[in-house]
C-alpha cells in the first residue's frame, strides 16, 4: 500500500468483489480486520468481508425521514426481541408495534461484539452490524419494512469508548486514544489531541455511514458525558452536522444520553449548542421509581417522586440544573427552562434501569397495578417524547438482565466490575442479594430475557391500556400538540397532580395523576379545576376502566365536590353543562 498526503495508505484491489474476505498485514507482521470493516462474518477477530452496499434493493424512496415532535419512541434489543434473535424474525414484528402506536424504534449497538451475545456497548468493529443478528442486508431489510410500515429507525451508537476484545484500531495508529481523560470504560477516544483529524473524520463517517447505507433515521448517543472533546467544535456538534448532511434533506432524529444533564446539548449549534433533537430525562424515570416501589436508595435518593417533581419536569425538563445533587456531592445540570418539551425524552423503563433492579424485573413486579396503570398514562400523555422498552406494552414478564458473552479472563473481570456497579445499592449489596446476582455469562441469563409474544393476548388489558393511551395522544389534538406553554399544573396533594392541557378556545385537557389514595376536596380552591364557561368536566379516559382491570370510575365533581380515586389516571374534556338540581 502506498502512503498518501493525508497519511492514509492505499492500494487498488480490484479481484475484491462482493463476498470476498480480507485482512490487513501491518508492516510484514501480523494481519488484522479492517478497521472500518462493513462485516464480520466470523466476528472481530477474524477477516472482514467486502460487502457491496448499494446491491440492496430498496422500497423506501419516498420514505420522509421522522423529526422529534409527535413520536413514540420504542427500545429495542435485537438479540432478546424475540426467539429468534435475528433481524428477520424482528422484522415481523414490525407492523404489529406500528398497529400499537408506536413510530420509532431505537436500536440498541448493532457494531460487531466479540461472542455469541451482549447488550452491544462492548462493539469493537464500528462499520459491521453483528453477525450474530445476521447479514448486512438482513439490517437493511428490516429498515426498509420499518420504512414500510410507517416507522422510523435509530441506532444507539458508542462514541464515548471502544470494547476491550477485539479492538484492533491502536495496531493501526496509536493516535485513535488518549490517556489525556481518565474514562469509565476504558481508553477515552482521542477528538481533540495530537493527529486528532483522521480520529474525528472516523467517527464522523461512521455516524453519516448508518443513515446513508442504512437509510437509519437518526442516532442514539450513549454517554456522551464521556465523549471528551475541547476542540473549537464540539465532536457530538459536529456527527449531528453530518448525520443531517447524510440524510439528502430527510427528517432525521439525534437523541443522547448525558448523565451530567448538560442541556447546552439540545440548544441549536447557531446559539452555541450542539443541536441534538433530544435529551434521555432519567430524572423522569428516577422520580417515578421512587413514586411506585417506595425505595430511594443510592441514585435514587435525591427523588421524593411527588405530585411537584413530575409538574416541575413536565413544564421545565431536568429537575436538576445546577442545584446541588446530593449522591454526587456536586452540582447537577445546566438550566434548560425554555428548552421545548418534546427535547425530553422519558420513560419509566429503560435497558439500564431494568437491569439495576438487581434480578432484572419489570417495574409491574415492584409496584401496584393502579400504581402503574397511572403512572403509564402520565408517561405517554405528557408533552414530552415517551419512549418504551421492549415488551412493556403488554407487561413483558421476561427479565432484561445485564449479559455479554467473553472469554474466561474477561468474563471474570466482567462479572466482578458488574457487582461492584450494584454495590451502590444498599439493598443489593447484602450477602443474600449477592448469592442470587446472576452471571453475565450464563448463556441461561440471556435466554431469560426473551420476549415471549402470545403474553399479548394474556396481558390483554395491559396491552389495550397502551394502545389506547397511544391513540388517545395520536388523535387527540390538544394531547398531541406538545406546544411550549401548553400545560400548567397544581399538586393537589403529595401524591396527587392535576395538570391543564390548553386547547384552542375553550377546548382544554385535564388529566388528573394520583398515586396515593382516594382524594376528597371538600373545597377546591385551584382554578384549573374550573371548567370553561358553559361546560362541566366529562370523563374521556380512566386507567380505572374495566378493560383495562380497574374497578370503574364515577364522576368526579359531584355535589360533594371533587372525589379523586387513588392509584388512578383520569382525563377530562369540556362538555356543555346541563343544569341539575345536585348542581
Amino acid at each position: 500500500m502506498a502512503l498518501q498526503d493525508d497519511g492514509y495508505h492505499a492500494v487498488l484491489a480490484p479481484q475484491a468483489a462482493a463476498g470476498t474476505r480480507y485482512r490487513y498485514r501491518l508492516s510484514g507482521q501480523d494481519a488484522f480486520p479492517d478497521p472500518a470493516s462493513r462485516f464480520q462474518p466470523d466476528g472481530p477477530h477474524g477477516p472482514s468481508q467486502v460487502v457491496d452496499p448499494a446491491a440492496f434493493p430498496w422500497r423506501d424512496g419516498h420514505w420522509p425521514g421522522v423529526g422529534i415532535e409527535g413520536q413514540i419512541i420504542y427500545e429495542m434489543h435485537i438479540g432478546t426481541f424475540t426467539q429468534e434473535g435475528t433481524w428477520a424474525a424482528a422484522g415481523r414484528e414490525l407492523a404489529e408495534l406500528a398497529a400499537c402506536g408506536v413510530t420509532v424504534v431505537e436500536l440498541m449497538p448493532v457494531a460487531d461484539f466479540p461472542g455469541h451475545f451482549g447488550w452491544g456497548y462492548d462493539g469493537v468493529g464500528l462499520f459491521a452490524p453483528v453477525g450474530i443478528y445476521g447479514e448486512p442486508d438482513d439490517l437493511r431489510r428490516f429498515v426498509d419494512e420499518a420504512h414500510h410500515c410507517g416507522l422510523g429507525v435509530i441506532l444507539d451508537v458508542v462514541y464515548n469508548h471502544v470494547g476491550p476484545s477485539g479492538n484492533y484500531l491502536s495496531e493501526f495508529a496509536a493516535d485513535f486514544f488518549t490517556s489525556k481523560y481518565e474514562n469509565e470504560w476504558g481508553q477515552a477516544i482521542n477528538f481533540d489531541g495530537e493527529h486528532s483529524g483522521p480520529v474525528r473524520e472516523f467517527f464522523l463517517i461512521n455516524a453519516a455511514y448508518w443513515v446513508a447505507e442504512y437509510h437509519i433515521d437518526g442516532l442514539r448517543l450513549d454517554a456522551t458525558q464521556q465523549i471528551f472533546d475541547d476542540s473549537p467544535e464540539y465532536i457530538v456538534t459536529a456527527i449531528v452536522r453530518r448525520v443531517r448532511q447524510a440524510a439528502g434533506g430527510r427528517k432525521t432524529i439525534v437523541v443522547a444520553e448525558n448523565e451530567s444533564q448538560d442541556a447546552n446539548l439540545a440548544r441549536p449549534a447557531a446559539e452555541g449548542g450542539s443541536g441534538l433533537d433530544g435529551l434521555w430525562n432519567d430524572d423522569f424515570h428516577h422520580a417515578a421509581t421512587v413514586a411506585l416501589t417506595g425505595r430511594s436508595e443510592a441514585y435514587y435518593s435525591d427523588y421524593a417522586g411527588r405530585a411537584q417533581e413530575f409538574l416541575s419536569m413536565l413544564k421545565y425538563g431536568y429537575l436538576y440544573q445546577g442545584q446541588r445533587y446530593a449522591w454526587q456531592k456536586q452540582r447537577r445540570g445546566t438550566p434548560c427552562l425554555h428548552l421545548a418539551p418534546a427535547h425530553f425524552v422519558v420513560y419509566i423503563q429503560n435497558h439500564d434501569q431494568i437491569a439495576n433492579s438487581g434480578r432484572g424485573e419489570r417495574i409491574q413486579f415492584l409496584t401496584s397495578p393502579g400504581r402503574l396503570r397511572a403512572m403509564t398514562a402520565l408517561l405517554l400523555l405528557a408533552p414530552c417524547t415517551p419512549m418504551l422498552f421492549q415488551g412493556q406494552e403488554f407487561g413483558a414478564s421476561a427479565p432484561f438482565h445485564f449479559f455479554s458473552d467473553h472469554e474466561p479472563e474477561l468474563a471474570r473481570l466482567v462479572r466482578k466490575g458488574r457487582a461492584k456497579a450494584l454495590q451502590q445499592f444498599r439493598s443489593l449489596a447484602t450477602r443474600e442479594m449477592r448469592a442470587h446476582a446472576p452471571d453475565p455469562g450464563d448463556p441461561e441469563v440471556f435466554a431469560h430475557c426473551k420476549l415471549d409474544f402470545s403474553e399479548r393476548e394474556r396481558n390483554r388489558p395491559i396491552y389495550d391500556l397502551h394502545k389506547d393511551l397511544l391513540r388517545l395522544r395520536r388523535e387527540d389534538t390538544v394531547f398531541a400538540a406538545q406546544k411550549p406553554g401548553g400545560l400548567d399544573g397544581s399538586v393537589l396533594a403529595d401524591e396527587c397532580l392535576l395538570l391543564r392541557f390548553f386547547g384552542e378556545g375553550d377546548d382544554d385537557r385535564l388529566l388528573l395523576v394520583n398515586l396515593g389514595r382516594d382524594l376528597h376536596l371538600i373545597s377546591a380552591p385551584e382554578p384549573l379545576l374550573a371548567p370553561p364557561v358553559g361546560h362541566a368536566w366529562q370523563i374521556l379516559w380512566s386507567s380505572e376502566d374495566p378493560r383495562y382491570g380497574g374497578t370503574g370510575t364515577p364522576p368526579l365533581d359531584t355535589k360533594d365536590n371533587w372525589r379523586i380515586p387513588g392509584h388512578a389516571a383520569v382525563a377530562l374534556r369540556p362538555a356543555p353543562w346541563e343544569k341539575r338540581k345536585d348542581d
